[in-house]
C-alpha cells in the first residue's frame, strides 16, 4: 500500500497524541489511586460526615429574639469583617429544644489573632485549644476558630508542640490545628452539638444528623467512641451530663467503652475536675448524675475516699446521706435558691473525715479532740486535692461546717449565742438537720432533739432563749467535785524523834 508523505505525517501525529492522552490517563489513575488510599486510611482515623442537612428559616424554631444580643453583635461584626461565623453547639441545640441556653458559643474561620483585631474587648485564653473571649461586662461570648484534623495539617504544624500534641494514651494535649467548617463539625463530640446557625441567612446546618438524634433523644458520639474518649476522657462525663440534662439516653455504641476507659480520667488535671464537678453537681441534676457516675465507675475520680466507703459498706448511712444532700441541693437550685459547692464537698467527705478521726484516736489516744480533728482534716484534704482542686474559699467553709457540728452540741452559758452569731451558722445548722434526718434511729434520737432545740432557739424571744439555755443539763453536771486541798508536808526535825 502506498502512503503519501502527508498521510504518514497525519498518522504519526495521531499516534503521538494518543500516547500523550494515554499517559495522562494513566497518571490520573495513579494520582486518584493514591488519593483514594489516603482517604481510606484517614477514614479509619477520623469520623466522617456527609454534606450537611440545611434547614431554612421556616423549617426550624431558632429565633434571634431568644439569643443574647451580645452574641448577635459578635456574629454581625465577624460577618461584616469578611469572615464566616456561626452560633454553634449547645446554644443551637437548646433553642431547637425550646430551652434557654446558658451560653452562646460561636465558631468562625477567623484565627484568634484576627478575632482580637476586630474586638477591643477580646482576650485570648487557653493552651490546649486557643480561644477568644469577647467580654461584655459579666457576659462572655466564647469564639473558637474552626478546628481541623491533625493528620491533614502541614508537617510543620504537626511537629510543633504548641499546635499539635498528643499523650501516649491518645489524649490531645494541644489542639490548635485549624480547618474548615466540615472538619470542625467532624471534630465536635456529639451529633447534637454539630449544629451551626448562620445569622446571614438564618439557616441551621446539621452535619451529623444531630436533629434526628434530638428527636430520638439519643446522645451519640461522632466517630469511633474509643478514639474520641481517648482524645478527651471528659467526654465520658459530658455524655452523662447531657443525658440527664436533656432527659435523653446514651446510645449503645457511645456507652459501651465507658467502663473500660474510665481509668483515663486519672489523667485529667484536678483544676478541670473542679469545673466538671460544678457542671455535674451544681446544675439541678446532681442526684441523677451521681447515680450515673457510680454506674460507670467514674465517681471515684471525683471522691476516691468516699467511693471506697460506698463500695465496702463500712458506714451504714453514707449513701443515704449523700443522696439526700444532693436532693436538697437540686431542690434549692430548681427553686432558684442560692447554694454553695462547699456544702456538698462537706457532705461528700463527712464520713471519710470521721473515719480518719476514729483511726487516729485508736492509734494515738493521747491526742486532744481538736488535734485529732485537724490531723484528720489534713489527711483527707491532701488526698482529695489530688482529685479535685477545691479552692481555699470553699475549704474554709467546709471546715467551718464541720467544726460547727461540735459547737452546736455545746450550748451552755453564752456558747449558744456565740454559735448563733457565727458567720456560717446557717450552713452548719442545715448540715445538722441533714445528719439528724439520716442518722437518727428510734434508739438514738439525740441528734433529732438537738436539731429541734436549735430550730426553736432561733425563732423564740430572748427570755425564752435564756430559759432554754438554763434547762440544759450539762454532761458534766453532778460529776464535778470540789478539788481536795493538798496537805502541806512539814519538814520533820530529826531532833523531835530523839
Amino acid at each position: 500500500m502506498n502512503f503519501s508523505a502527508k498521510n504518514v505525517f497525519a498518522f504519526l501525529n495521531y499516534q503521538f497524541k494518543a500516547s500523550i492522552i494515554k499517559s495522562v490517563i494513566n497518571l490520573c489513575k495513579r494520582v486518584l489511586g493514591k488519593a483514594n488510599n489516603k482517604v481510606a486510611k484517614s477514614s479509619k482515623k477520623k469520623p466522617s460526615t456527609s454534606g450537611p442537612s440545611v434547614l431554612t428559616r421556616d423549617q426550624h424554631n431558632v429565633s434571634r429574639k431568644k439569643m443574647s444580643n451580645n452574641a448577635l453583635k459578635v456574629l454581625y461584626r465577624l460577618n461584616s469583617g469578611g469572615y464566616n461565623a456561626y452560633l454553634v453547639g449547645g446554644g443551637v441545640r437548646d433553642l431547637l429544644l425550646g430551652l434557654t441556653p446558658k451560653d452562646f458559643d460561636i465558631a468562625t474561620n477567623a484565627t484568634p489573632e484576627q478575632i482580637k483585631d476586630l474586638f477591643r474587648n477580646c482576650r485570648l485564653i487557653g493552651r490546649r485549644f486557643r480561644l477568644a473571649h469577647i467580654v461584655f461586662g459579666r457576659e462572655i461570648i466564647e469564639v473558637a476558630t474552626f478546628r481541623g484534623h491533625h493528620e491533614n495539617a502541614p508537617e510543620k504544624e504537626q511537629s510543633c508542640q504548641k499546635t499539635s500534641k498528643q499523650s501516649e494514651a491518645g489524649m490531645l494535649l494541644r489542639d490548635n490545628i485549624y480547618g474548615s467548617i466540615e472538619e470542625d463539625a467532624e471534630r465536635r463530640d456529639f451529633t447534637i452539638n454539630a449544629l451551626y446557625y448562620s445569622a446571614k441567612d438564618f439557616k441551621v446546618h446539621d452535619f451529623a444528623n444531630g436533629i434526628a438524634d434530638i428527636h430520638a433523644k439519643k446522645i451519640r458520639l461522632i466517630g469511633d467512641p474509643e478514639t474520641r474518649y481517648r482524645e478527651d476522657p471528659v467526654r465520658m462525663l459530658r455524655a452523662i451530663r447531657f443525658a440527664t440534662k436533656l432527659d435523653m439516653t446514651i446510645s449503645k455504641e457511645t456507652e459501651a467503652p465507658i467502663n473500660e476507659l474510665a481509668p483515663l480520667m486519672a489523667n485529667i488535671p484536678p483544676a478541670r475536675m473542679f469545673e466538671e464537678f460544678l457542671k455535674l453537681f451544681i446544675s439541678g441534676k446532681a442526684q441523677l448524675n451521681f447515680t450515673q457516675l457510680r454506674k460507670y465507675d467514674l465517681f471515684r475520680y471525683f471522691f476516691p475516699a468516699t467511693d471506697r466507703m460506698l463500695n465496702d459498706g463500712s458506714h451504714p448511712h453514707i449513701e443515704q446521706f449523700i443522696v439526700q444532700s444532693l436532693k436538697n441541693t437540686d431542690s434549692r437550685i430548681n427553686n432558684e435558691q442560692r447554694v454553695t459547692p462547699a456544702f456538698l464537698f462537706a457532705a461528700m467527705l463527712w464520713y471519710p473525715l470521721q473515719s480518719h478521726v476514729e483511726r487516729l484516736r485508736d492509734s494515738q489516744p493521747h491526742m486532744s479532740p481538736q488535734d485529732l480533728f485537724f490531723a484528720a482534716l489534713s489527711e483527707i484534704m491532701s488526698e482529695q486535692q489530688q482529685s479535685i482542686a477545691i479552692p481555699k474559699r470553699f475549704q474554709a467553709v467546709m471546715k467551718d461546717i464541720w467544726i460547727l457540728q461540735d459547737k452546736l452540741s455545746r450550748r451552755e452559758g453564752k456558747r449558744a449565742y456565740k454559735v448563733l452569731e457565727h458567720q456560717k451558722f446557717r450552713a452548719g445548722y442545715d448540715f445538722l438537720l441533714l445528719r439528724a434526718e439520716i442518722e437518727s434511729t428510734p434508739e438514738n434520737f439525740i441528734l433529732q432533739e438537738l436539731a429541734k432545740w436549735w430550730t426553736d432557739f432561733q425563732s423564740t424571744d430572748n427570755n425564752t432563749q435564756e430559759l432554754m439555755i438554763k434547762s440544759i443539763v450539762s454532761p458534766r453536771a453532778g460529776s464535778r467535785r470540789t478539788p481536795r486541798k493538798r496537805r502541806k508536808i512539814r519538814d520533820s526535825n530529826p531532833s523531835d524523834h530523839n
